[in-house]
């Protein structure tokens, strides 16, 4: 009775645990139902390679399906008759091993077959290889400096050249993610507050390099993984064949706010693209206010929050006490000084995980949000700074 009292306990805590796990399927897909494919980006239940918006990604995945294909008739042809021959001549039916020393035949077939079949793989792939790497006459040079954690775009040749902005993740999904539950987004961690534009059907060359450790700029549509490594410099292309937009994200582990750095590139019609290098250099023009203008102090600190707002509260956070490794700014002995000359000195050039801000930030826009950080939460020390003297420091 024990022994039938036992096997009971074990099919109902079987079936129970079967139950558990259904439930938990149905509530993760119910979970999920709401999330649908992100075009140009990660789609759901994804198994296979993403669509290929490039030749370069077409060919990479002909090459993957290729290998594929070969490797797995292979596997079944010697497997097939290894598992044959263990089969069919097993000891119990009687077989006997047969008795020979070599067969010049056999040996000369499995070294000229693997080689054929070698070459037959590496001439498809050697040319995709070498076509990658190809980044001449390119028609955009676009560099990308990989930073803790966003991502710095330098527009140097080309259409748009002098066009240079850092974009970082979204806040709000920064704050979805800070949440520990985050609702269903097609595009979770995958939104930034500035995309990388270019246009379709031009070759744009990619220039990598990092300002504190290796990143990885990875946009699996355009079938391009380039290490972005401090000190060096890197480069890969692409040329768009349709319009959208495509994601990608940093592919090296770079600290603890790795999966905070997405890449977003929206590629445009030729004539969009002009109408946006316009509108761009527009508002460079206008970031450009007259550095011998004498503020006040309350005019600058409104100015600096908003300055704050768009480019340091990501790592400072809106309550300046800072994340991680990157220092607060409530309380911080540098801001709160009267001497301006070394909180001044890092903002332009920047400091350990901090990037200079010289090229991105006007005179006034600097000087703003520096008097905001020196008045701003507890710090309240009254003291301002004019661009004029942002002017001088440069």
């Amino acid at each position: 009775m024990k022994s039938i009292a036992d096997k009971l306990a074990s099919l109902l805590l079987a079936a129970g645990a079967s139950v558990g796990v259904w439930a938990a399927t149905a509530g993760f897909a119910a979970v999920h139902a709401a999330v649908n494919d992100l075009p140009g980006g990660p789609a759901v239940n994804q198994l296979n390679l993403g669509p290929a918006v490039t030749r370069i990604a077409a060919e990479q995945q002909w090459l993957h399906w290729m290998m594929l294909i070969i490797c797995t008739v292979i596997f079944i042809g010697v497997f097939g008759v290894m598992f044959y021959s263990i089969f069919k001549h097993r000891k119990s039916k009687g077989a006997k091993s047969a008795d020979f020393h070599e067969s010049v035949g056999v040996e000369i077939a499995w070294t000229v077959v693997p080689f054929i079949i070698v070459i037959l793989m590496a001439l498809p792939a050697t040319k995709v290889v070498v076509a990658q790497k190809d980044t001449s006459n390119a028609d955009l040079t676009i560099k990308v400096t990989g930073y803790q954690w966003k991502w710095g775009y330098d527009y140097l040749k080309g259409e748009g050249e002098g066009i240079a902005f850092v974009s970082t993740l979204d806040n709000s999904h920064r704050v979805m993610s800070a949440s520990g539950n985050p609702p269903p987004t097609d595009d979770y961690l995958l939104k930034v507050d500035k995309p990388l534009v270019v246009p379709v059907d031009q070759k744009v060359r990619i220039i990598t390099t990092a300002n504190d450790v290796i990143h990885s700029f990875m946009v699996p549509a355009f079938g391009i993984k380039q290490d972005a490594i401090p000190g060096f410099v890197r480069d890969t292309w692409f040329r768009a064949e349709k319009t959208g937009d495509f994601y990608g994200q940093c592919a090296e582990l770079c600290g603890k706010e790795h999966a905070y750095m997405p890449i977003h590139v929206k590629v445009v019609s030729a004539d969009d693209y002009k109408v946006w290098v316009e509108a761009e250099k527009k508002a460079m023009a206008a970031k450009q206010d007259d550095p011998n203008k004498v503020w006040v102090l309350n005019d600058l600190v409104i100015r600096g929050e908003k300055v704050y707002a768009a480019n340091c509260a990501f790592c400072h956070l809106a309550n300046g006490k800072g994340t991680g490794s990157n220092k607060p700014l409530d309380g911080s002995l540098v801001v709160r000084d009267a001497d301006k000359s070394k909180q001044l000195a890092i903002v332009l050039n920047g400091k350990g995980q901090m990037p200079a801000w010289k090229q991105q930030l006007s005179d006034t826009e600097i000087a703003a949000v520096m008097t905001y950080t020196k008045n701003a939460w507890s710090n309240k020390t009254g003291f301002l700074v004019q661009p004029s003297e942002v002017k001088a420091a440069r």
